[in-house]
């Protein structure tokens, strides 16, 4: 069975930790759609409180203890205004991070992701050869599958109550012919580093492996160029991978991103400002700009 560095117990089975967090996020997303919904009519927080089966006492508690903004500023961040706003100087955002190494001021609040890719022969083959090790842990935005290869994460997916299994399948499909093992214990420490903000450390790198095609891992690895609280197009992506043309393939690329999240596909949006489609579900890209909006507010 695969070991991997960190460990935490806590996270690797159910309990009470576990349990407050997915009841959040159940009561965050119900919140969340009914604000996208209704946004237009700048809804009361006695109006957002009802539709997610709290008291108004309540929901304030919980967005500020989820997210750090409260309920007004987080219905704010999740207007076409904001998305406008993130996406402002959008082309720009990628030179400078391209020109830096980095990505801009948001950067004190990222990941501080290193990664490689695995050869086309290894992801031609279906991952033969390869033990991928997964597990199943609370996350802010409900329940996370995390996978990993004994060269880092390889893989991070979500999903509602009782979709476990289909996301698990889904993770499988990309690469058929490895051998998976499951490994909550192994895993834990990988989701508390994702997860966690207070081990967010340049010193101490998350480390991840891109599985996919050439110009797939030439995506994802754009993506980690975005900032926390900015976002791209996907035609600036394009024009800086020098394939301005191939707006629908970048739009492609981005929804097979087998790491979401730490590889921020929920930072690509329309030219618009709208938020198009998502892997894992449009009110969790909602819910993670929102969340980032802020952590970047508090900093």
């Amino acid at each position: 069975m695969m070991t991997l560095a960190i460990h935490d117990q806590s996270l690797a089975k159910p309990g009470p930790q576990q349990s407050a967090a997915m009841r959040d996020y159940d009561s965050v997303r119900r919140a969340i759609a009914f604000i996208s919904e209704h946004w237009r009519q700048q809804p009361t927080i006695e109006d957002m409180a009802d539709a997610a089966s709290l008291t108004p006492d309540e929901l304030h508690h919980l967005f500020r203890r989820w997210a750090g903004l409260t309920p007004k500023a987080f219905m704010q961040a999740l207007t076409l205004d904001h998305a406008k706003m993130l996406l402002k100087g959008s082309a720009s955002v990628l030179d400078a991070a391209l020109d830096s190494g980095l990505s801009g001021p948001g950067r004190l609040h990222d990941l501080f992701v290193t990664h490689e890719a695995m050869s086309p022969g290894e992801w031609k083959t279906g991952g033969v050869g390869m033990t991928i090790a997964y597990g199943f842990h609370a996350s802010p935005f409900g329940t996370a599958l995390v996978m990993a290869t004994n060269r880092g994460l390889a893989g991070l997916a979500f999903a509602d109550a009782g979709e476990e299994s289909s996301a698990l399948s889904d993770m499988k499909s990309r690469w058929p012919h490895a051998l998976y093992v499951e490994d909550a214990a192994g895993t834990a420490g990988l989701a508390q580093r994702i997860f966690d903000t207070k081990l967010w450390r340049p010193d101490q790198p998350l480390r991840v492996v891109l599985i996919g095609t050439d110009f797939e891992v030439r995506v994802w690895e754009t993506l980690l160029k975005i900032p926390m609280g900015r976002a791209v197009s996907y035609s600036d992506i394009a024009c800086k991978l020098q394939t301005p043309k191939a707006s629908r393939a970048v739009g492609a690329a981005v929804g097979k991103n087998p790491v979401s999240f730490v590889v921020p596909c929920h930072r690509a949006l329309g030219k618009t400002g709208a938020l198009t489609g998502y892997h894992w579900g449009l009110t969790r890209k909602q819910a993670m700009l929102g969340w980032e909006a802020g952590q970047v507010g508090s900093a």
